[in-house]
């Protein structure tokens, strides 16, 4: 419980804008003289968040890719533009598809 409470929320903001790696971070507890339970306790804390945050980024692109996906198949089995079937059908799935597997690789690595 005591260890909840000794991991500063700002320090961990702060590595994720600097983009700092585990092991710089480690690094870096280490200097500062803290003992290892402490450090693997904020090691896991920056963990936890930076995995929180890929999640995150993952699925807004896979709900970008559902919706253009949705979109298309609409446009595609209305055939409102006759002229522009093949660019729907191909072009605009394709683009989902895409957002779909980079959303997946975020969400998955």
């Amino acid at each position: 419980m005591s260890n909840a409470a000794s991991i500063n929320e700002e320090t961990i903001q702060q590595w994720m804008l600097s983009k700092r790696s585990a092991e710089h971070i480690e690094a870096e507890l280490l200097e500062n003289g803290l003992d290892s339970e402490t450090i693997s306790t904020h090691l896991s804390a920056f963990k936890r968040l930076r995995n929180t945050k890929r999640q995150n980024t993952g699925f807004m692109y896979m709900g970008i890719g559902a919706v253009l996906g949705f979109i298309s198949c609409v446009l595609t089995l209305a055939n409102i533009i006759p002229g522009m079937f093949n660019i729907i059908l191909y072009g605009l799935t394709s683009t989902a598809l895409i957002f779909i597997l980079l959303g997946l690789y975020y969400v998955m690595e």
